[in-house]
């Protein structure tokens, strides 16, 4: 079954200044319209949108609270659920009002002593909590989706999606921003060995999420070669201007990159403006390969509204059919037989050719909700009061309430049967009003 999106990237709600408020709150509107426009046109049912970073400009809580308004009326309009949204974090989506001097120390000693200074930090506690900081409102706004954000310099969302019996895809979304600051240049990010040691398996393609393209990266050339190898499709974002490539110098593995443009840049030009993609990944059972279909739309200056992107794939075409060589050991693994005497055998597995352990973030839909409304919703103050109320803080709790602390709390809320008790206290803070 095919398995449709909405692809935007650089949305940057807070960045409008004087009359580019006007411009770019047009914009916004007219992609509503034309999403939703497109898609009944087409007969799509979209399963969700991504973003690939850049929703905020400054990282601050506000904009991403005007982000999740609009994000809420795209997802209505291209018919798909509110929380059915999957985020990266990107450079603008920092606060770097909350950039301490010990971070600032940490940053320029990561640049000078390369990955072993930037495990170091990962493994202290308080050290990453400080690395961390600046994406306090970000992780506000994308647990709320489910994207969790894991800080010890792992993933930064991971969902996959069936295409048939035996051929599924997983979008792992990749967390670029830690080493953001202010001045940052290309050359000074890190992914590290958490995030780009990825998985391989037999039946799943990897479509991977990350705002910097790869050449922002001090481990670039580690990067690229397990994307290159294990991945099938790369989306990123960041650098305003859309293409599409496929690299298919790998016998069998094919890997398609998109780079979206913005959907709001800071001031469009003719060579930055505003685009977005509806996506569609399906499985090609002739050629047992992925198969992504990409509807590009650009801002056209004569219509004043958005119209199909011709020259964006005239080299490319669409859909593009990829080698995929998870799918073709799916079809190559040979089901054992079970003895004649024996109901059940157990069976070695082979070590997993990862070192990072990926965790499926598929909840049921009323506890997604329950998870946009708490943690997008919500301020930090009205969250703790919440809790409070319901005697579900952990008797260790001495004052400091952590963002995995919070999220393990309500994830016991729900599994000791609590639901309706946490919404009817989510429904009271929200119709108070009140910080």
């Amino acid at each position: 079954m095919a398995v449709s999106f909405v692809h935007l990237s650089d949305i940057h709600f807070g960045q409008e200044k004087g009359g580019e408020l006007e411009t770019h709150n047009d914009v916004k509107e007219r992609l509503l319209v034309d999403a939703a426009n497109q898609v009944k046109s087409l007969n799509l049912s979209i399963d969700g949108i991504i973003v690939t970073g850049d929703v905020a400009f400054a990282g601050k809580a506000a904009e991403f609270k005007e982000a999740g308004r609009w994000l809420d009326r795209l997802a209505k309009g291209v018919g798909c659920l509110e929380t059915a949204v999957q985020v990266v974090p990107g450079n603008h989506d920092i606060d770097r009002s909350e950039i301490s001097g010990g971070c600032h120390l940490m940053l320029k000693s990561i640049l000078e002593e390369g990955e072993p200074a930037f495990d170091k930090y990962l493994n202290d506690a308080t050290d990453c909590e400080t690395l961390y900081r600046k994406l306090g409102a970000y992780l506000d706004f994308a647990e709320g989706y489910n994207c969790f954000l894991d800080k010890k310099g792992g993933i930064a969302s991971n969902k996959s999606f069936d295409l048939a019996p035996g051929r599924s895809i997983r979008i792992m979304g990749l967390n670029s921003s830690l080493m953001c600051w202010s001045g940052e240049k290309e050359g000074d990010l890190f992914l590290g060995a958490r995030q780009r040691v990825l998985p391989i398996k037999a039946g799943e393609e990897l479509v991977i999420l990350c705002h910097h393209p790869l050449h922002w990266f001090n481990d670039e050339k580690k990067a690229r070669g397990y994307i290159r190898n294990r991945a099938r499709v790369l989306m990123t974002g960041h650098e305003h201007q859309p293409s599409v490539g496929v690299d298919e110098e790998k016998p069998g593995r094919d890997l398609l990159t998109i780079a979206s443009g913005a959907a709001i840049p800071p001031h469009a030009t003719e060579e930055y403006g505003y685009t977005y993609n509806i996506l569609t990944f399906d499985w090609d059972s002739e050629s047992d390969a992925l198969k992504v279909s990409i509807i590009p739309r650009t801002w056209s200056d004569d219509e004043m509204d958005f119209v199909a992107d011709e020259d964006l794939l005239k080299d490319i075409g669409s859909p593009i059919l990829l080698a995929s060589a998870n799918f073709k050991a799916a079809a190559q693994q040979v089901e054992p037989e079970l003895p004649e005497d024996s109901e059940e055998v157990e069976y070695p597995v082979a070590e997993a050719d990862t070192i990072v352990i990926v965790e499926e973030t598929t909840v049921p839909n009323r506890f997604a909700m329950v998870l946009l409304r708490f943690f997008r919703d919500l301020s930090p103050t009205q969250r703790m009061r919440i809790l409070v109320r319901l005697g579900a803080l952990p008797p260790t709790w001495r004052g400091t309430m952590i963002h995995g602390m919070e999220r393990t709390v309500v994830d016991k809320l729900m599994k000791d049967g609590r639901l309706g008790q946490l919404e009817a206290e989510i429904d009271r803070e929200q119709s108070n009003g009140s910080e």
